[in-house]
């Protein structure tokens, strides 16, 4: 028998009998579990999540579930097949034992495998000061139990609502609240609303679109704390500059917190930037060596990117959870040559204001701007992002139809300034910095530290941050 065969027909007895455990009952969990069955996988599969809802759609959850148009309970997602999965759902992974291939979960049990999908996604960033963040009234919007909890604060007419934050989610739940005639402040660190993914020349436009529809927009400011009443429910929140609001509802959009914690020990390369892994979605152990038995999909996951200098990339949107967890499905019972890579373009789309904003490719990644169609004083435009002659992002307002033509250019490596493909080109197509905020910010986390001198025992290891 050849070497070939001989393999062929241990991935074969794989398919028939290995075990494959995914950590994280998430979009990415599912997909990749019904990928992995329509791929001829027939052994013991389990799925692992700690909250106790099967998996649903997290984007409804900042938009029709808070204006009340959807419960929170019917944005289940839809299953596409039968995945005939061991559901361990209300448990959380608590810890990852390789050497002897078990999931440690919060109850004690231990749940063996022969590979594991890493799919635990992100969790909201919680509200720093503990004992506030116990009043009733605040806020995070994550879960499915988040957004119902926010619809029905909501629904009783709170005198103010108080949004920390300007990122995508807390821009969609200011919307919501003048969509539903509620006063609403925002209260922002930064110069504008979403110049951490766009960049302050359309932040300006962003912060203008809250404005005009009533919104009380607070930048250059920080939320400093809290102030509740005897009942224990939030009633003021005191600003940076002095400013005390009489609040009944805060919403604290704080960003994410990737959800890795249960790797702790496990000597993989994980931290608070995510999972690193492979194109393949095979996680890299603390030394940079890839593993052959863990995979990584969705939010969590870092992988290099071809087109972005092979720069590690998390991207935390809807596609890339689903495109990620099919590519990891397919490698985990693939032959070598039938492996894949994950090489995704980023996009996404939020609706706030009125406006549908959708974007392709990694904006942040771009220095410059130009504004290639339409108008932006009717919000009505596309933008493209551009980097050392090429174009590497785009992001549109209500001129979506559009992306296509952006995309294909930034796959393609395209320059920059791009050539217009419409004829509503703008009397001003000239490029501009596009102003993203410095992201050289000392961290708290861990440092990685090499260890040995002797090539035997040269080794990674996590240490506390150098002062």
């Amino acid at each position: 028998m050849s070497a070939v065969s001989l393999v062929s027909e241990l991935v074969e007895a794989f398919k028939a009998e290995g075990r494959i455990v995914i950590v994280g009952a998430s979009l990415a969990g599912l997909r990749a579990a019904e990928a992995l069955r329509d791929r001829g996988f027939r052994g013991p599969l389990t799925i692992i999540g700690d909250e106790p809802h099967e998996p649903y759609d997290r984007p409804p959850l900042s938009k029709q579930v808070l204006k009340g148009w959807v419960p929170a309970e019917h944005t289940k997602l839809p299953r596409l097949r039968a995945v005939d999965a061991t559901w361990r759902l209300g448990v959380a992974a608590t810890g990852l034992d390789r050497s002897n291939r078990q999931v440690l979960l919060a109850n004690g049990d231990k749940v063996d495998y022969d590979r594991l999908l890493i799919a635990t996604g992100t969790r909201a960033r919680p509200w720093f000061n503990p004992e506030e963040a116990a009043l009733q009234g605040l806020f995070t919007v994550r879960t499915c139990d988040d957004a119902a909890g926010l619809a029905a604060a909501l629904k009783g007419r709170p005198r103010r609502v108080l949004i920390v934050g300007s990122g995508f989610v807390g821009s969609e739940i200011a919307s919501v609240c003048r969509d539903l005639d509620l006063p609403v402040t925002v209260a922002e660190r930064g110069k504008a609303p979403l110049v951490g993914a766009l960049g302050g020349v359309i932040g300006d436009i962003a912060a203008q679109m809250q404005i005009d529809a009533g919104v009380d927009l607070r930048t250059g400011v920080a939320v400093e704390g809290l102030e509740g009443d005897v009942a224990g429910h939030v009633r003021a929140a005191r600003l940076s500059d002095g400013t005390v609001l009489d609040v009944d509802v805060v919403v604290a959009s704080l960003g994410s917190v990737r959800n890795v914690e249960w790797l702790d020990g496990a000597q993989l390369a994980s931290g608070f930037w995510g999972v690193a892994c492979d194109a393949g979605c095979r996680a890299f152990d603390i030394n940079g060596v890839v593993t052959d038995n863990i995979f990584v999909a969705g939010d969590v996951a870092r992988a290099p990117h071809v087109l972005y200098e092979y720069q590690f990339m998390s991207q935390e949107h809807w596609d890339n959870a689903v495109s990620g967890a099919e590519v990891a499905a397919n490698n985990m019972i693939s032959l070598e040559l039938g492996r894949r890579p994950h090489l995704p373009l980023p996009s996404f789309w939020s609706g706030q204001f009125g406006v549908n904003i959708k974007s392709v490719g990694v904006c942040s990644f771009g220095d410059e701007l130009v504004f290639t169609q339409g108008s932006i004083t009717q919000r009505r435009f596309a933008a493209a992002y551009g980097r050392r002659g090429r174009i590497v992002g785009a992001v549109t307002f209500n001129h979506g139809k559009w992306l296509p033509y952006y995309a294909s250019l930034i796959e393609r490596s395209g320059p920059f300034p791009p050539p217009p493909p419409g004829y509503d080109r703008p009397a001003v197509f000239e490029p501009m910095p596009s102003r993203f905020p410095d992201p050289r910010e000392p961290t708290a986390v861990p440092d990685v530290v090499l260890t040995g001198h002797d090539p035997t025992s040269r080794g990674a290891e996590f240490r506390p941050p150098s002062r």
